[in-house]
């Protein structure tokens, strides 16, 4: 039986909109009736998802895998980075826990991680119709060649006929196409059949002239001028906004969101369910003048929570949510953030810190343990608290995920106040005036019924606001918004062509 079909997305760079052309490639395959997998080798990002069988992957294939209709399978990402400074990442491969590697030492694992890659490519397109292969970074970094595991050696291996896609809102959006093109070794040029220039915003007959240049130099055509997408929600890959403010809010009274953009902060893309609320002011903050008095602050998860928690003493963004408490304001902590406000950090093998035990901010009456295993899971649970920012939410169901080293118990003066469904295990814990609460789970804020509780809970003003989103929100309409916007610039019958060269 014939393996299935490959294209490959590879860029002239970071952040130039590989991610998104992947995601909805995968929509537009999987409408047009292929059984369409998204495929990245090696995917570094602190942000990352669960599999139903308990498996880390990158979040942005598990969103793509969304966008064809699928569930994620760890297959999609079989090598995983999470940096966590000085050069050090840690390794999960397969979806475990693999160690940890300096970028100097990675040339030394490529072999063992390249039978790894090539296996789960060849799984993927075993089972399915058609896989679109993401890159990463770009094809042209010759320092970087002969450890290339992401880029060119992929599509050399699957024969995937390769698009390279520039961002012209950077500028000099040719000279990169064209550089990209001419850094390749001959055999990795044959396999480039089309260029595709993304965000773009003006008149589209100015590039004309250029376009038939770049394929006189190249010999490769453009098949696709993509425009700038601001009305296109899918969650980001690498980085949060700085702001976000919902586009339905009219102006009024609002509820005002503080999270605090850790060096390492993981998962941060949970939090957009908020910003998506009519009458939210979602902020990212940074520093502890840009902290301000919001109705909630919010605490990120973290890929190295000991580091984080000395950054957040050391920038006086720590004082200011101490302050933030003292004022009876409410204060949310996710998985690393719930384990910093609690009062010590036990880390006995070393895996973040060389002391024994860090206190942490004595917010929260708990304390944490890091262990050697990673626990990875999707969850169901059910709120048990019933006070201060949880008020009117007992008994409330939610699902979401973990990942996290660490245990956390309570000294005595935390109460429980989620837990699993099974009653087996809490995932999250509140003081005695309900406003600081501490949770393992993330995604909460995909639980529509208790991010309206938590919203109307936020203090008198927050009461006299429009929370409730204008409209249902919808990850599926905006897959298939993005569909529609590339069928209308994506040269789709000259990619197929392509592809089944």
């Amino acid at each position: 039986m014939p393996r299935g079909q490959v294209v490959m997305i590879q860029g002239t760079g970071s952040s130039v909109g590989k991610s998104l052309l992947v995601t909805g490639l995968c929509r537009i395959f999987a409408q047009d009736g292929y059984r369409v997998a998204p495929f990245k080798a090696q995917n570094m990002s602190l942000n990352s998802a669960v599999t139903p069988d308990g498996l880390e992957i990158g979040r942005a294939q598990a969103v793509q895998a969304a966008a064809a209709g699928i569930e994620p399978d760890v297959a999609m990402n079989p090598v995983l980075l999470k940096p966590e400074g000085n050069a050090v990442s840690q390794l999960v491969a397969m979806g475990r826990l693999a160690g940890h590697v300096r970028a100097r030492e990675f040339l030394t694992r490529r072999e063992r991680l390249w039978t790894i890659i090539t296996q789960a490519l060849d799984a993927l397109r075993d089972r399915f119709d058609l896989v679109v292969i993401e890159g990463a970074g770009s094809p042209a970094e010759i320092n970087l060649r002969a450890g290339d595991i992401v880029n060119m050696e992929v599509a050399l291996h699957a024969r995937a006929p390769v698009l390279i896609v520039g961002d012209i809102d950077m500028g000099g959006v040719f000279a990169a196409l064209y550089g990209t093109h001419a850094l390749l070794a001959e055999q990795e040029r044959r396999l480039v059949r089309g260029f595709i220039i993304n965000k773009f915003r003006g008149d589209p007959s100015l590039l004309t002239s250029g376009f038939s240049q770049l394929t006189d130099l190249t010999g490769v055509p453009v098949l696709g001028l993509v425009p700038w997408l601001e009305d296109v929600y899918i969650p980001e890959e690498d980085a949060p906004q700085r702001a976000q403010t919902s586009a339905a809010d009219a102006g009024g009274d609002t509820v005002e969101i503080v999270v605090i953009a850790l060096p390492h902060i993981a998962n941060f893309d949970e939090f957009d369910p908020l910003a998506r609320r009519a009458g939210v002011h979602l902020r990212y903050v940074r520093r502890a003048e840009e902290f301000g008095s919001p109705n909630l602050a919010i605490l990120p998860g973290s890929k190295t929570t000991v580091s984080d928690l000395a950054f957040l003493q050391r920038s006086g963004l720590a004082a200011q949510v101490s302050r933030h408490v003292t004022a009876g304001r409410a204060l949310l902590g996710v998985c690393g953030g719930m384990q910093m406000l609690g009062r010590s950090i036990a880390d006995p093998h070393g895996i973040e810190s060389s002391s024994p035990t860090t206190p942490g901010m004595g917010l929260l009456d708990i304390d944490t343990t890091f262990r050697r295993d990673k626990r990875t899971i999707r969850i169901r649970g059910r709120v048990t608290g019933n006070a201060g920012l949880l008020a009117g939410a007992r008994g409330l169901d939610f699902g979401g995920y973990e990942i996290h080293v660490g245990v956390s118990r309570s000294l005595g003066g935390a109460t429980v106040a989620l837990e699993s469904a099974n009653g087996r295990a809490p995932l999250g814990f509140t003081d005695a005036s309900g406003w600081i609460v501490g949770t393992y789970v993330h995604d909460l804020f995909k639980n529509d019924a208790l991010t309206d509780r938590i919203l109307h809970n936020l203090g008198p003003a927050a009461r006299s606001g429009p929370w409730a989103a204008a409209a249902p929100f919808s990850q599926d309409a905006e897959f298939d918004k993005l569909a529609d916007r590339l069928r209308a610039c994506l040269d789709l019958r000259r990619i197929r062509q392509e592809m089944q060269r």
